[in-house]
């Protein structure tokens, strides 16, 4: 029998099981699929929101957090694993300045640089390449990224050196329960039992009836994404562009996103999204149109009514809890949110207040969600 058990191997599972076997826990991790290969593998790895000054304080709280310890995490998993997460400090350009009080009221309040770029040659200074049509901008210069894939690479990496116990391509079709406790999960007929299961399960987390009765409102919402190969150095800065970001690799590789669709769990890509996003990064950076592209593919975010997550133990059914409903933002807010599940799950003073995050707690959906 194990302490817990964690369903779902994104990187909330993933960082969930790390923390729960450095606390003494044993713990088993099941996954669908491969461990990192759904919304974790498919996100560009901005380390902040795109426009944080229109989120509610709790996103950019758990946001600020992380950001915080993402350095460490990622020196310490490239320390284990030998696999470099590419943690790096690009900043983040905005192609206009329409927002600027509210921005910079909102960067005052949490502590960042916004650094107001009222002229085409502090625009293009900035990022020169940049087409010449933007006339004006912001720049955050502190925002910093990760590439998905290879953090998702080091942590499932990491798992596999530590005493966890990982099954993948094991759907867990239900939850056990018996006088209002959870006692373990289903796989087909089989049944793995554990005091506590937590559900990281991201876009499906709302198919359980558990979370169904509970009313927590989590829905996928497609992302379709392009890559462009480019040189070395040819783009510098994430820049964001009426929603649409483009974000330089280490390497040389440039993603374009993304877009948002409501379409269940069909994550088909389409031709009308790909040349939609590779007009769009033209618009933004002319010298793509000299690149070829590489690659387009599609993930499924875990939308939630206002993008606040649900984070903490179910109010009827002791021993579950969920860490979900991150919606584009998973791996900006994961060390945030892991540590405040396992604080609440370890009877540990939460290092961030609990309250606005809890399962049975109010959320507005937005115009965007709804």
């Amino acid at each position: 029998m194990k302490d817990a058990i964690i369903v779902g191997g994104g990187i909330l599972g993933m960082l969930t099981a790390r923390s729960l076997h450095e606390a003494g826990l044993k713990v088993m991790i099941i996954d669908q699929g491969e461990l990192g290969k759904e919304s974790t593998w498919a996100g560009g790895g901005i380390l902040s929101p795109l426009y944080p000054w229109r989120y509610p304080d709790e996103i950019s709280r758990l946001a600020q957090y992380s950001q915080q310890r993402y350095p460490a995490l990622c020196n310490a998993l490239q320390d284990e694993t030998g696999i470099d997460p590419q943690w790096r400090s690009s900043g983040l350009v905005f192609t206009d300045d329409n927002e600027y009080a509210s921005a910079q009221a909102w960067a005052n309040t949490w502590g960042y640089e916004l650094q107001h770029l009222t002229s085409a040659p502090a625009l293009h200074t900035c990022e020169p390449q940049l087409a010449q049509h933007f006339e004006r901008g912001m720049f955050m210069p502190d925002i910093a990224q990760v590439r998905n894939p290879r953090i998702a690479d080091a942590l499932r990496t990491s798992l596999r050196l530590l005493p966890i116990e990982i099954a993948e391509h094991y759907p867990v079709t239900g939850l056990e329960t018996t006088d209002g406790k959870v006692t373990g999960v289903r796989l087909g007929e089989e049944v793995f039992h554990s005091n506590k299961v937590i559900l990281t399960t991201g876009a499906w987390t709302g198919l359980f009836p558990e979370m169904q009765a509970l009313n927590v409102n989590i829905r996928p919402v497609l992302g379709q994404m392009i890559l462009f190969r480019g040189a070395k150095g040819l783009l510098n800065r994430i820049v964001l562009h009426e929603g649409t970001y483009l974000i330089p690799r280490q390497d040389g590789r440039i993603l374009c996103g993304s877009t948002l669709e409501m379409n269940d769990f069909d994550k088909r890509t389409t031709e009308a999204a790909k040349e939609a996003l590779r007009e769009t990064a033209y618009q933004m950076m002319p010298a793509l149109r000299d690149l070829p592209i590489n690659n387009h593919w599609a993930g499924l975010r875990p939308g939630s009514p206002n993008g606040v997550p649900y984070i903490g133990e179910h109010p009827e059914i002791a021993g579950l809890y969920v860490n979900a409903g991150h919606y584009r933002y998973g791996v900006t807010m994961a060390l945030a949110s892991v540590d405040l599940l396992t604080d609440t799950m370890l009877g540990k003073t939460p290092r961030i207040d609990p309250t606005p995050y809890r399962l049975d707690a109010v959320r507005t959906p937005t115009a965007e969600f709804g």
